[in-house]
């Protein structure tokens, strides 16, 4: 990254023109500004950017010309990052989230039916959260919509049995095991609790991305029938 520095009411970004570069804040604050209405020329201040929030990176992203003017609002020293180096961490950071989950992903039976590719499209999705020791994960009764395997810690299940009965602890989890798949088959209440029994961290992913990049689980789980069907009853 190259260190630069900008005199108050400097431009630093002008909005229509072509992007190369994005910025991280080290100190000082600047305003974005938009015009809202084609062809105006008023611009409305959007927010104000100060020391660690970064900009411009839609246009690295997408290749688009620049969405907003910023313009600093006291002298400030930014950092810049140009596009090649950029494209080049978001290639290998993505890679390398890809390879971390594919084969975890490979191991899961009731995901075993997917090819390479979608197995790829699935880790890309994946999204970590950690919960503290004694967090309620998932909650019996409540709708169900996202799917878990678990990175780091345990954590076990527990399930009231009749209506008003305390619940009874029915299973541990510990890494690499997976919690919550019915999520992805079907839309339907929670069967079980699940707790954090120790800190933990999860990878996630919701029924709707899943849905979004390979349609209905149910179509995966048919190219091997036996495999759904010691499934859909679970």
């Amino acid at each position: 990254m190259e260190e630069k520095t900008f005199a108050a009411d400097a431009t630093v970004i002008q909005e229509g023109e072509a992007g190369s570069v994005l910025y991280v804040v080290e100190s000082g604050e600047l305003d974005c500004l938009k015009r809202l209405t084609p062809g105006s020329q008023e611009n409305t201040k959007l927010r104000t950017y100060e020391p660690g929030w970064a900009f411009g990176e839609l246009a690295l992203l997408y290749n688009a010309p620049r969405a907003a003017t910023i313009i600093a609002k006291t002298p400030c020293t930014l950092w810049q990052l140009d596009r090649n180096t950029f494209n080049h961490i978001v290639k290998d950071a993505a890679q390398s989230k890809r390879d971390k989950y594919e084969n975890f992903l490979e191991s899961v039976p009731i995901l075993q039916t997917m090819d390479h590719y979608e197995r790829s499209k699935v880790a890309d999705a994946i999204k970590e959260q950690t919960y503290a020791a004694g967090t309620t994960i998932i909650t019996q009764g409540d709708g169900g919509n996202d799917f878990y395997l678990l990175i780091e810690g345990q954590a076990v299940a527990t399930k009231s049995m009749q209506a008003g009965s305390e619940p009874q602890q029915v299973k541990e989890y510990n890494p690499s095991d997976y919690f919550g798949e019915r999520a992805l088959l079907k839309s339907e209440p929670r069967a079980a609790n699940v707790i954090a029994k120790t800190d933990v961290k999860v990878a996630t992913i919701d029924r709707d991305s899943f849905m979004r990049l390979l349609g209905p689980l149910d179509t995966i789980l048919q190219r091997n029938m036996s495999e759904y069907q010691n499934h859909a009853g679970q």
